[in-house]
């Protein structure tokens, strides 16, 4: 496998009351079983695209000229979209950009997931925009915010590069047929790619939807695909669920859930590359699960910044929640920061050591800490970070939440909530635009 799956500190007999009891664990895992073969039967009936994706790669080889033409024309590019059509992409591609820059030959991505007026004239007053391309992203095709987005940025490009050029600089995805998007792109003539209409923004980060980007960004879409491919194909394996890491992680969420141990499961990655992973995963995990009142709410951290700051509650505060760390093997790794503290004897502890050392001490310390004081704790553990292992870590965590769905007996893949609010907010702008 691509990561290490280790959960020995979720129960009760390693952690005490805090941890989930074996009989809740055996009656939570046993229930997957049947939500392995739903999902093994969506994979062979095509039931569920997403599953397809891991084993395609035709798609990928499409998207090349798209890929030359952005690193080859523009210095900035601008993904606009909001949920799932931002987060997977965003995600991804942290392997490629820090925060200081992009790859070689790659020009830099800007992902726009809001709408805050101040921040797009920040994006125009300190870019080129005719060295700017858009790529924008709706699966309906008529999202408000995306839509609004979209019309904002057109009409900055117009004043740039003129109408007849407008053509050349936009992309629009969304799924196929009649739509806002779909018009708005036929009547400037824009580039128009297929988002499969059914795969949901939340699970599409596999899709071209986070394939486009990160292959912009210099990152290779087949590693991430077949990283995911080696996570499915395992769990379509499975002949027990205890041996399908998704299953386990699933049953033990849900089983301390039932048991009134953790109604909050924290993420804290220990990578920097991983911060929007978190962000990602709580979509994720809060709109398949979050209905009829069930659910757990999901909570981002990261390391070792959070040991600073949401530690203190975590270890001290109430006792409601589960701890997922994702760590990385750094031991040995990065510069030696034992260098000039020879005449500090308080310093003397990082004498001979490197900063992957201080990290490695920091994230087991953390672990061992959490459930030493009864908290349930997990941790996913990698060798390394490369795209392979992102594919891996993005389709265990999709699974373990389809799992976890079923478990609940809500489905995974609507968000009837969401719509409330969407209604809402046209009622206002409706009665904004007759008080004018």
């Amino acid at each position: 496998m691509l990561y290490r799956h280790e959960t020995r500190d979720c129960f009760a007999a390693a952690i005490g009351d805090g941890g989930l009891g074996e009989g809740a664990y055996s009656a939570a895992l046993k229930l997957t079983a049947a939500a392995l073969d739903e999902i093994r039967a969506a994979h062979r009936d095509n039931i569920l695209p997403m599953l397809q994706l891991p084993g395609d790669t035709a798609d990928l080889d499409i998207l090349k000229p798209v890929v030359e033409r952005c690193r080859r024309d523009f210095d900035h590019v601008v993904i606009l979209g909001t949920g799932g059509s931002s987060l997977g992409g965003q995600t991804v591609c942290q392997l490629a950009d820090r925060g200081f820059g992009p790859r070689s030959g790659a020009p830099r991505l800007h992902f726009m997931d809001n709408i805050d007026p101040d921040t797009f004239d920040a994006l125009f007053a300190a870019h080129d925009l005719a060295r700017t391309g858009f790529i924008v992203i709706s699966k309906s095709g008529g999202t408000a915010e995306t839509i609004s987005q979209f019309l904002i940025c057109l009409d900055a490009l117009i004043s740039t590069v003129g109408k007849d050029a407008v053509s050349h600089h936009v992309i629009i995805i969304t799924e196929p047929g009649d739509n806002a998007l779909r018009r708005l792109g036929a009547a400037w003539n824009l580039t128009a790619l297929d988002h499969h209409p059914g795969i949901g923004g939340r699970f599409s980060v596999l899709s071209l939807v986070g394939m486009l980007p990160a292959m912009i960004a210099g990152l290779d879409g087949h590693a991430v695909r077949a990283g995911a491919a080696v996570v499915l194909d395992a769990a379509l394996a499975a002949t027990d669920p205890g041996d399908c890491p998704p299953a386990v992680g699933a049953a033990i969420s849900i089983g301390l859930l039932r048991e009134g141990r953790a109604g909050n499961t924290v993420i804290m990655p220990y990578i920097d590359r991983l911060s929007g992973f978190g962000s990602w995963y709580q979509q994720l995990w809060a709109e398949s699960l979050g209905k009829g009142g069930q659910g757990t709410t999901p909570i981002r951290a990261v390391g070792a910044t959070d040991q600073h700051s949401q530690l203190q509650l975590y270890l001290d505060g109430p006792r409601d929640k589960m701890f997922t760390l994702i760590l990385l093997d750094v031991a040995g790794t990065g510069g030696d920061i034992g260098t000039g503290i020879e005449n500090d004897p308080s310093l003397a502890y990082l004498k001979g050591h490197t900063m992957g050392d201080l990290m490695d001490a920091e994230q087991r310390a953390t672990a061992a800490t959490l459930a030493a004081n009864g908290c349930p704790t997990r941790m996913v553990s990698c060798a390394r970070l490369d795209e392979k292992v992102m594919g891996g870590l993005l389709m265990h965590f999709m699974l373990e939440t389809m799992i976890a769905a079923h478990l609940l007996g809500v489905d995974a893949f609507d968000q009837p909530a969401v719509e409330q609010g969407k209604v809402r907010a046209r009622e206002y702008l409706a009665k904004m635009s007759t008080t004018e």
